[in-house]
Parts: C-alpha cells; structure tokens; sequence
C-alpha cells in the first residue's frame, strides 16, 4: 500500500472518528474566540509549492488598540489548551485528504521562510510536509531551528513505512505527555531567521 493510501484512509478514518471532538472543538473556538472557528495561513508544501493550511483558531486578531500584537498577547488560554492538546492540528487532516499533507513528513512552515533556507535546509521539502514529523516526537519546539530542520532532512533520507508507523506511534506519546508545546521565551516558537540561527 503506497504511502499516499494510507494518507487517505488514515485521515478519513480518523476524521470519522474524531468527527465529535471536531465539532465540539469548533463551538467552544466559536464561543470562546467568536469567527472564523479556522484559521488559514500559506505554507510551503511539496517542492516549496504553497497551499492554504487549516487549523483550529488559537489567537485573538491583531488590535493594537488593545494591546494585541505579539503571539504571547493574542493566544487565549483556550489557546494555549488546543495547542497543548494539538486539538488545533485536527483540521490539516483536511489538507491530507487534499493531497496538500501526509501524516508524517516536515511540519509545513510559512512561504515567507522558503528564502531563508541553506540548499541543505530545503530538501525538506522534497517530501509532503506532514501533521506529525520526526522534529516533533524528537523534541518539538524545545529545539533550535538548525536540530529541527536537520531532523526534517534525516526524515527525508531515511523515510519509509516502519519510520512513519514509529513517529506516529511516538506522536500520541508526546502529545499526552504534552512535550515541547513553546520554545523557552515563547509564547509559541521563534521567528526562524535563516540560515545557521538556533
């Protein structure tokens, strides 16, 4: 079975099967942050290619007026509760059954970083990015942008079915032990600024 089928029946089956917590995920968003429940943001995809990834909202809208700027200002306690959960995540099961994602590949980052890159850097994307990734179950955000981007090209070089059953198996670990969720200083994870930064 080839890696793009599993995507698919992996994603359908969990949607099915998380179709509750989706809806209940989106009224309490709904209630607690008002509209829209989802959040959109260009991403770089396969081959640096841009699609539109979905999420769960976890932030207030920039106000400055009020005060709302940084992501440690706008992300609600709610928020920080689906970020800790990955509740937020279960949307881009979407992008999976679009073809946009896999289950398991580099975690997709915004277009505006595709320059930034080394040549080294960017092979992360001569796969589909992914929900979950090796980056993720070896650390997440408590890892500088060098060990999380390097880990992104090991999952590139060294990818097959057994790797990915394994980070998926590893993954539901992480998440209930909530591992990793903020960089150290962050409210979510730095700003990557290219190159050689930590």
């Amino acid at each position: 079975m080839t890696k793009r089928v599993v995507d698919v029946v992996g994603a359908v089956l969990l949607l099915v099967v998380l179709a509750p917590v989706l809806l209940v995920t989106a009224a309490i968003v709904a209630r607690g942050l008002g509209r829209p429940v989802l959040f959109s943001q260009a991403r770089a995809g396969l081959h640096g290619e841009p699609f539109i990834l979905v999420k769960f909202r976890t932030m207030r809208g920039v106000d400055p007026r009020r005060g709302l700027v940084s992501d440690a200002d706008r992300l609600t306690r709610l928020g920080r509760f689906l970020r800790a959960t990955s509740l937020d995540e279960l949307p881009t099961l979407w992008n999976v059954i679009r073809g946009d994602m896999s289950l398991v590949g580099p975690r997709p980052l915004p277009v505006r970083y595709l320059d930034r890159y080394t040549a080294e850097q960017a092979r992360r994307h001569e796969v589909r990015p992914g929900v979950t990734g090796l980056a993720q179950v070896r650390g997440r955000n408590w890892l500088g942008w060098d060990e999380k981007l390097a880990l992104d090209v090991t999952y590139v070089d060294t990818r097959c079915a057994r790797l990915d059953a394994r980070i998926l198996a590893e993954t539901v670990v992480t998440v209930l032990r909530r591992d990793g969720i903020t960089a150290q200083g962050c409210a979510t994870a730095p700003e990557f600024i290219g190159g050689h930064h930590a």
